[in-house]
């Protein structure tokens, strides 16, 4: 059973504005767990708006768009958990480390967020302890828990990007990154090429060098679990209608890779009764 952690008690985070992230289907039986770091555009109310342009509070640099509603087809499709940030990512951003000056960024591709700008260390540490700290636990709590029922699920973190970048348009569709462990990511970009109609490159439009799969070393590298990171671009599910449409595409084969590298809980009972036998 899924125990939650207590959201903490937070000056950043009013009342009903908690939990920081929360986990959906937490008794999902796939040995894997969906992971959404950038689900929401949500600003806390003691945060006012950043500051922020009304254009860029509801564009790609507050949450990626789409994103969570693939997560959440993926999570039916699956039956798998799914962790989910519930604050933007321009009060902190989950898939960066506290000390990444893009955690808390002042400067958003063409947007300033000048409610990030200048901020002390006690705000960067207040921000660290009520957003990033809540969500890395929760997740890492799932991830245990998970591994205990199956020794081994695949940590899949769901990403979104924008069509045009710096007035370049991006042709590739989906992209699937990885950090040192690979073999999701191999497994995961030949079946997609194999299975859909989708145009995939491997590590693009961004890779572990531009600093993007923090969470994939810090969650899954560290307790030695396959994971891969998908990044959609956000012209293909910027609807709920085609955030399904992407996600039938994907489900049967992100079937085929967590059938691949991950350990069912049956299999491993099998596993435990034979040693006690």
């Amino acid at each position: 059973m899924l125990h939650m952690i207590a959201a903490p008690e937070s000056p950043l985070l009013n009342p009903d504005e908690r939990p920081a992230a929360h986990v959906l289907n937490a008794h999902g039986t796939a040995p894997a767990v969906l992971v959404c770091e950038h689900a929401s555009r949500f600003i806390p109310a003691a945060l006012g708006d950043l500051g922020l342009d009304p254009k860029a509070a509801v564009s790609h640099v507050a949450w990626d768009i789409g994103a969570l509603d693939l997560a959440k087809n993926l999570m039916t499709l699956l039956d798998a958990p799914l962790v989910a940030a519930r604050v933007s990512r321009l009060v902190y951003d989950c898939n960066r480390p506290p000390e990444a000056p893009g955690a808390m960024p002042s400067q958003s591709e063409q947007f300033t967020i000048p409610g990030n700008a200048a901020l002390s260390r006690d705000q960067r540490d207040a921000r660290t302890r009520n957003v990033y700290d809540p969500f890395r636990a929760l997740l890492g709590q799932v991830l245990d828990q998970k591994n205990m029922a199956t020794d081994g699920p695949v940590m899949i973190t769901i990403h979104s990007f924008t069509p045009v970048f710096n007035g370049q348009a991006r042709a590739v569709e989906l992209g699937v990154l990885h950090d040192a462990d690979d073999r999701a990511a191999q497994a995961l970009l030949a079946g997609i090429r194999q299975q859909t109609t989708l145009h995939a490159e491997m590590n693009q439009p961004y890779s572990a060098t531009d600093g993007v799969t923090h969470t994939l070393r810090d969650q899954a590298g560290r307790r030695g679990l396959a994971n891969v990171m998908i990044e959609v671009r956000n012209d293909l599910i910027d609807t709920p209608a085609k955030a399904a449409q992407i996600a039938a595409q994907l489900g049967p084969v992100l079937h085929d890779v967590i059938r691949q590298f991950g350990t069912p809980e049956t299999t491993r009972k099998s596993k435990m009764m034979g040693k006690g036998q």
